[in-house]
């Protein structure tokens, strides 16, 4: 099969495009040891469900399954139900239930690493809640979390942004929560490029603001911190956050713009990852991540500096768009055999933002198998009136 691509610009033109004949990376046998390395996980839809697909898709069990499983297989771990799965923008509690439960059940089979979300995304916010209803909607999903045997990822609430008066009522919920886990947690602060009804998080506008809140916390209840995930975008916050965290506790990457360094780390120390856009650029994450194993940073550098362009594109405004190019890539790449998402996320990035996302790819050496990621791209190109 011809493997050239007649691919789309702005405004129409169309330029001839042929794809690399693919990079394989070198991936040694063995858990990952100098970081650790968690991918944020998306779900793959059923395309074959008879329901509405924009408020009640459903889940494809065995490729989701089959998808973290291939996670694992790197050496990467899974952070589960968060919002690179759709979390509250198509996966709702009473699923991502299901997911949890089916997910760290699959990690117990095959010994995956595993932690799961839990929010409090079945409670609709309002400025009417109380803290007591937002500390009972956490204390459900902690409890389900704990009971399934997963680790809890405390993900930032719509809810108690909305109904918080002050950075204290942020110290009372989560001082409440944190004192009730039975095993230490992974506290997730995540920005409002990512979620805009997360503005003002931790009682603040002010980033320096905010994040002094958010420290006076982890160090009250340090023993029940494993760590803390900042989605940011923003290096120089990270670091500083980093140097002034408890000791033993981690700081989990979420800067998807700047993870090569903020993982290789500076004399003061490192960020270990928890990251969404390790779902897109797995193996690529993994073989670099056991470069820095055996103290090779560069190799390290050059695997990971080849994904920052694809990074920074799937993550461009509006950012929360990212997962709609999550799926594309295990699209290409022969994971999944549709391009459908729940309620209707395909759609949410252009054709051209998909073309040029297919040759970053490319150009990261992250098409599995290129005539298959071609034959896949001319489906879609298609769909949009775009002749071979």
């Amino acid at each position: 099969m011809a493997r050239t691509l007649q691919l789309p610009r702005a405004g129409g033109e169309l330029y001839t495009y042929e794809p690399s004949r693919g990079v394989s990376f070198e991936l040694p046998k063995g858990p990952l040891k100098s970081r650790v390395a968690f991918s944020a996980a998306h779900v793959v839809c059923d395309p074959f469900a008879d329901v509405d697909p924009l408020n009640n898709a459903q889940i494809d069990w065995n490729d989701t399954l089959a998808y973290r499983r291939y996670l694992w297989s790197l050496g990467l771990a899974v952070a589960e139900a968060m919002d690179t799965a759709q979390r509250g923008m198509g996966l709702g509690w009473s699923r991502a239930k299901e997911l949890i439960r089916r997910s760290v059940a699959e990690a117990r089979a095959v010994g995956g690493k595993i932690a799961c979300g839990a929010g409090t995304d079945h409670l609709a916010p309002s400025p009417n809640l109380t803290l007591a209803d937002v500390e009972a909607a956490y204390e459900e999903q902690c409890a389900f979390v704990e009971e399934q045997g997963g680790q809890i990822i405390l993900m930032a609430s719509r809810a108690l942004a909305a109904c918080a008066k002050s950075a204290d009522d942020y110290a009372r919920v989560y001082g409440n929560i944190l004192r009730q886990v039975s095993q230490p947690v992974i506290v997730h602060w995540l920005g409002d490029m990512f979620d805009p009804a997360l503005a003002g998080y931790w009682g603040h506008r002010d980033l320096d603001a905010a994040m002094d809140v958010c420290l006076g916390i982890l160090h009250e209840h340090a023993h029940k911190v494993d760590g803390i995930k900042i989605s940011l975008l923003d290096k120089n916050k990270e670091i500083a956050m980093r140097r002034r965290l408890p000791a033993g506790v981690r700081m989990y990457t979420g800067d998807d713009f700047h993870y090569p360094e903020l993982i290789r780390g500076d004399e003061f120390g490192y960020s270990d990852a928890l990251l969404g856009i390790f779902d897109a650029i797995a193996p690529a994450a993994a073989a670099a991540v056991h470069a820095l194993d055996r103290g090779d940073t560069a190799r390290f550098d050059a695997i990971l500096e080849k994904t920052v362009p694809l990074s920074r594109h799937m993550f461009q405004a509006p950012t929360y768009a990212y997962k709609t190019g999550v799926v594309f890539m295990a699209y290409l790449n022969g994971h999944q055999s549709h391009f459908r998402m729940l309620g209707g996320a395909e759609g949410a990035r252009s054709t051209i933002h998909l073309a040029d996302l297919f040759v970053m790819a490319d150009q990261a050496g992250l098409l599995s198998d290129p005539e298959l990621a071609c034959e896949r791209m001319r489906l879609v190109l298609a769909l949009s009136g775009v002749q071979q």
